[in-house]
């Protein structure tokens, strides 16, 4: 598995570059090319998530959701970034009472418009789907109980400024939940998932949703990604308390949890 080089940093000639998938990028590009890959994908994007996790993604959004557990009571706000097709902030409706409010942000608008049209009248007034840059939310500050992000954040060109805009935008006591592909610590485990990754996701793109480019640019990010331990530590860098995770399916993915205490 590739080590913890994601992020951003300065090429030779001094101009910012990001990781996109395994190629090197001027960090004014990455968001761009994220953007046309999910363009591209928006109307398979839980078939894309099928392929990629075996239908297990499913189970890792419930553990989230039953992590999150919004009040059945009480008036709650939440903030779902990344989650244009509207799959976390509709369990997130159905887990929580009446006094529950999602907004969905997401930097593409064709992901948004998949989640707009699953919603429809179902959760008027309940839910709200934003055009927006998770570097630079156009939100308050202190305004939400709690933030969500679930394969996401590893699609960001600057994640240490979405990270300081999740913190930002949460109420003081309010909690940072994210969900995304880890690294797998079980050895045997380990080349099943790398085999399977490499040689039969990108193929599956292709002939499932006719673009091999995008699916083997997902499978390369998620080796791209920093650990389990150095995305915590980014976390706390940000100004989270309490930072933890929680591997689940042999540590393909994890549940990184954090709070904002004041």
């Amino acid at each position: 598995m590739s080590g913890n080089t994601t992020g951003s940093g300065p090429d030779r000639a001094g101009e910012d570059t990001a990781d996109f998938g395994y190629e090197r990028v001027r960090l004014s590009e990455k968001q761009a090319r994220v953007d046309d890959v999910f363009r591209s994908v928006a109307r398979r994007y839980d078939l894309m998530n099928d392929l990629m996790s075996g239908g297990l993604h499913r189970a890792w959004k419930s553990h989230l959701i039953g992590m999150l557990r919004p009040s059945k009571t009480r008036p709650h706000r939440h903030l779902d970034v990344a989650g244009g097709t509207g799959d976390i902030a509709f369990r997130t409706l159905e887990a929580g009472g009446p006094d529950t409010h999602v907004t969905v942000l997401d930097i593409n608008e064709a992901m948004l418009r998949v989640g707009a049209e699953r919603a429809g009248a179902k959760y008027d007034g309940r839910i709200d789907f934003v055009t927006g840059n998770a570097e630079t939310l156009p939100l308050p500050d202190n305004s939400f109980d709690s933030y969500t992000i679930a394969f996401g954040i590893r699609n960001v060109p600057r994640i240490d400024a979405a990270l300081r805009e999740a913190r930002r935008v949460l109420k003081p006591g309010g909690r940072f939940l994210c969900l995304e592909f880890s690294r797998v610590d079980l050895p045997v485990l380990e080349k099943i998932y790398d085999a399977y990754s490499f040689h039969v996701i990108p193929r599956i793109g292709e002939r499932v949703a006719g673009d091999r480019e995008s699916y083997q640019y997902l499978v390369e990010s998620i080796r791209k990604f920093p650990s389990p331990g150095a995305f915590a530590a980014m976390i706390g860098a940000a100004g989270f308390s309490h930072v933890t995770h929680r591997r689940l399916s042999g540590g393909i993915v994890a549940i990184h949890s954090a709070w904002k205490i004041s």
